[in-house]
């Protein structure tokens, strides 16, 4: 039966999540049951991707790449893939008509991973914009569920909310970044001598991400305002802990909330939620 095999791939981008994101799993959460699937089978898509740039060292990752891509657009074309993953990123993405230009954005920013090492201005805001706000965008036809009216209305806020993640994620990573993949994506920084000056420069960009996404999160539907603000509540969490360290200190550990703090993040945040202390 069909029904049992997309069931099964439902479950598979659902343990994906769980097993690499306690954070996200926490978050989607507390989406309302008819959103965590969809969600789930973003994530799942997005990560498989993600390891192949990322982790896949002793294989041919450009072959790999381009062979999930391929298979990415067959399973959008045919309403259906053997890959469990992408038989349920097709399945979300026909239901909530996500675009297939976002799709082919984060592709080429997987790809950029590929062969870059040191990005320009230019090349690391167009990595952002595939990487995370188109992401970000996928998400949000999610949570609008087809009201093309608000998703116009909340598209920049959930762009912001998707570059303020990947910025703290290229922080918290920055010595994984060069030390394993030698790369540098914040432009014109000195990984060597990565100073107090460029730190916060990169800081106040993030917080003038997270002004403005946060007012986008206000005006979210309620079956999915409380798991977005979550999953903003553990990121500024997160950003709030790199940006007490010295420049140094990004280099010698990566930064992370441990799963028992997560825990009390999670309840704070339901509480500020309840009652709209946003």
């Amino acid at each position: 039966m069909k029904a049992l095999f997309d069931n099964i791939s439902t479950q598979c981008s659902k343990l994906t999540t769980k097993t690499y994101s306690t954070s996200f799993s926490l978050a989607i959460s507390f989406l309302h049951p008819h959103l965590r699937d969809a969600v789930h089978s973003i994530y799942g898509f997005v990560r498989f991707a993600d390891e192949i740039v990322d982790s896949f060292h002793n294989y041919d990752k450009k072959k790999l790449l381009y062979n999930f891509r391929v298979a990415t657009d067959e399973a959008l074309n045919d309403n259906i893939s053997l890959n469990p993953i992408l038989n349920t990123f097709q399945a979300t993405a026909h239901a909530y008509n996500i675009r297939r230009e976002w799709i082919d954005m984060f592709f080429n920013s997987m790809e950029m991973d590929l062969v870059k090492t040191n990005f320009t201005e230019y090349e690391y805001r167009q990595y952002i914009l595939g990487s995370a706000e188109a992401v970000g965008l996928m998400c949000l036809h999610v949570f609008t569920e087809k009201n093309e009216t608000l998703f116009d209305e909340l598209k920049p806020y959930a762009m912001k909310l998707g570059a303020a993640f990947q910025k703290i994620n290229f922080l918290r990573d920055m010595n994984a970044d060069k030390t394993l993949l030698g790369r540098v994506y914040f432009p014109g920084v000195d990984f060597n001598d990565f100073c107090y000056q460029s730190k916060k420069k990169i800081e106040s960009e993030i917080e003038s991400d997270f002004a403005e996404a946060l007012k986008g999160i206000k005006l979210l539907p309620a079956s999915s305002r409380n798991g977005v603000y979550l999953a903003y509540y553990y990121y500024m969490a997160l950003f709030k802990k790199i940006r007490r360290l010295p420049p140094k200190k990004l280099f010698t550990q990566r930064i992370r909330i441990p799963n028992g703090k997560k825990i009390i993040l999670m309840i704070h945040s339901n509480l500020r939620h309840q009652f709209n202390f946003l």
